[in-house]
């Protein structure tokens, strides 16, 4: 690999000196912080371009729809010209990054989904925040839906499910061991939460093919797959539920590598603490795990967010590479947060990390990249380089024609829904009561013909008769037995 395309351009620092991210060194993680403003998706939008250039793919969720300019070449200003003259890189030619749009709705991209069966009762558990009882009752599920061949594919295939397992909770107490209505009306509630949130769109079927995001273009630069996710960050729950599956699901596909010449592959997650704001402690520990052991996969983790401390410290220790934007400090707890984002840093005796943190400009960044031997370089005051692609959000007229041509265009866009657990469980209750009418039907038939039904005075009749007779008896027996029965 020429040197060249080794490390990816930054931009250059203050004192002159080019800031690069070592291609090899890039499975290491990242972070790109700062507040609302500051430049944060320049950063992401340039990393970006190299990363593709270099033909790795990437994928980044899109909140603002800034992102899907990323699929049009860049337009001539001012202000970009002359940041490119300060920084030493002079003309550059704008070009478009091979892009693919992917949408959970499916409204602005292709759909992305999975089945209940690829999530697992583990990963859900940990999702749906269930305790130690509850997690139980869900196992118990999927094990009755293996062990009967029932596909678990979408939301109401694991609802009827719970149901089934509840009505059948006796035998399932012998085998399993018990499964109690609250914990089943628990789950359900749960389930509920994620459904409204738009998890029907989620899961069902046609799958996704995790190597779908791994394609590169006839020449060599890797697809940027971008996922709108504008209205996803509405339903917190189901961005959370998304980015964990995708990280799972990565970390299961994968093979081992360990730390090749550049990324197999690159995330960016943006609004990094909706991953982490209220989650359960069992996530947060399957975040770290896979940030942890995937980058042995060769896939790089960015994410992104305002400020540092959105990240568990678990996992900002994971994170190697960054590019800190302004971070504004009107109160205490403000001032408290720039101090921690400014000891994250590889300190750098010309130059006062807390006051610049404070003081940058747009486009301006602190930036400290791992080195040959995976240290952190000191970090620089950097003026971060403009993108060649657009600045900008896509028309929707642009963005239809880059779907239209799209390489996976028609094999996720019709939703399927064959035959699984809800239809099967609905068709075994149809055969049982079809059955139980027809014994019904059998055992009427094989009553004496000109049976007539008593009536209810009739009924009493010979009731009072039974119990008179019985009383006669009991006379008749003290009266021989002196009292004996």
């Amino acid at each position: 690999m020429a040197e060249e395309n080794k490390r990816l351009f930054i931009g250059t620092s203050i004192g002159d000196e080019k800031q690069y991210l070592n291609l090899k060194l890039a499975n290491r993680h990242g972070l790109i912080a700062g507040a609302t403003g500051t430049g944060k998706t320049v950063s992401l939008q340039i990393l970006t371009e190299g990363f593709s250039k270099a033909g790795v793919p990437v994928f980044c969720a899109d909140v603002k729809g800034d992102l899907s300019g990323l699929g049009a070449p860049g337009v001539r200003k001012d202000f970009l010209t002359k940041r490119a003259e300060k920084i030493g890189l002079g003309e550059y030619p704008f070009a478009a990054c091979p892009t693919v749009f992917w949408d959970l709705y499916g409204e602005k991209g292709h759909p992305i989904r999975t089945t209940m069966n690829d999530m697992g009762s583990l990963l859900l558990s940990s999702l749906l925040d269930l305790n130690d009882t509850q997690e139980g009752v869900l196992n118990i599920a999927f094990r009755v839906a293996r062990e009967e061949k029932m596909p678990v594919l979408d939301m109401k295939d694991l609802r009827t499910l719970l149901i089934h397992i509840g009505e059948r909770h006796k035998e399932m107490k012998m085998k399993y061991g018990n499964v109690s209505q609250s914990s089943i009306g628990a789950i359900q509630r749960r389930l509920l939460v994620l459904e409204d949130e738009g998890g029907d769109f989620f899961f069902g079927e046609p799958a996704l093919d995790i190597m779908d995001f791994m394609r590169t273009t006839y020449d060599g630069s890797g697809f940027v797959n971008i996922l709108a996710a504008d209205k996803l960050m509405q339903s917190p729950k189901l961005y959370a539920t998304f980015l964990v599956w995708l990280l799972n699901e990565l970390f299961e596909v994968m093979p081992e590598v360990g730390d090749p010449d550049k990324p197999k592959m690159v995330f960016f997650f943006d609004e990094a603490h909706l991953l982490f704001d209220d989650a359960p402690r069992a996530l947060i520990q399957k975040v770290e795990q896979v940030v942890r052991l995937i980058r042995s996969k060769g896939v790089g983790i960015y994410f992104v967010t305002q400020n540092p401390q959105d990240v568990p410290d678990s996992v900002s220790g994971q994170l190697g590479n960054r590019v800190q934007h302004a971070l504004r400090a009107f109160t205490p707890r403000e001032r408290k947060a720039v101090r921690v984002a400014a000891e994250t840093f590889r300190q750098n005796p010309d130059l006062d990390t807390v006051t610049t943190i404070m003081e940058l400009g747009v486009g301006e960044a602190l930036v400290s990249t791992l080195e040959e031997k995976g240290r952190p370089s000191m970090v620089q005051h950097t003026l971060v380089r403009p993108p060649a692609s657009r600045l900008g959000p896509l028309t929707p007229e642009e963005r239809a024609a880059i779907i239209e041509k799209s390489p996976v265009a028609g094999k996720y866009d019709t939703l399927v829904d064959r035959n699984s657990a809800h239809e099967m469980i609905l068709k075994r209750s149809e055969e049982r009561a079809e059955t139980r009418a027809e014994i019904e039907a059998m055992e009427a038939k094989a009553k004496p013909k000109g049976r007539k039904r008593q009536t209810a005075g009739q009924a009493f009749f010979k009731s009072m008769m039974r119990s008179l007779g019985t009383n006669i008896a009991r006379a008749i027996a003290k009266a021989i037995f002196g009292g004996r029965r």
